[in-house]
């Protein structure tokens, strides 16, 4: 079980790390010249966790807080986030997508779907993508559970 586990965990580090690059390659659309994949993952985390603080976005991210305001102040520049006083407290900054966000993220996740299915046509089948989805479902389901 051990060394199986081991496999998993080096195949799925390096499907994330090829697979993203594989992606990144062949998405051509305007968005991406843009926003750099950073950028469109804040929006994706905030679209999927809702309204974020900056060091929980840094933390999400796995990068210090310095970075992630960068990242922020671009995408505030251009009409895609939000920020506004935390109501609970005054200190902290609250961040949210702007419709011409949720707009912007509609636009990469079409594109990235497309290039997924492009690049997997012909070598997956519908059995292999219901395991994945089932395994996937369960790694999600324990991570929550665990608060990660």
């Amino acid at each position: 079980m051990k060394e199986k586990l081991k496999e998993a965990i080096d195949l799925f580090e390096e499907v994330m790390i090829y697979g993203s690059e594989q992606v990144m390659k062949s998405v051509d659309i305007d968005i991406w010249k843009e926003y750099s994949p950073e950028q469109i993952q804040v929006l994706k985390i905030l679209s999927t966790q809702g309204p974020l603080s900056n060091g929980k976005l840094a933390e999400i991210q796995g990068v210090h807080k310095s970075a992630v305001s960068i990242r922020l102040r671009r995408l505030e520049e251009k009409g895609l986030v939000t920020s506004s006083k935390n109501p609970t407290d005054q200190r902290t900054k609250v961040i949210e997508l702007t419709p011409s966000g949720v707009e912007i993220l509609r636009q990469s996740n079409e594109a990235v779907y497309e290039s997924i299915v492009e690049l997997f046509n012909g070598h997956i089948n519908e059995e292999e993508i219901d395991t994945f989805v089932k395994t996937f479902r369960k790694l999600k389901d324990i991570l929550h559970m665990r608060g990660m």
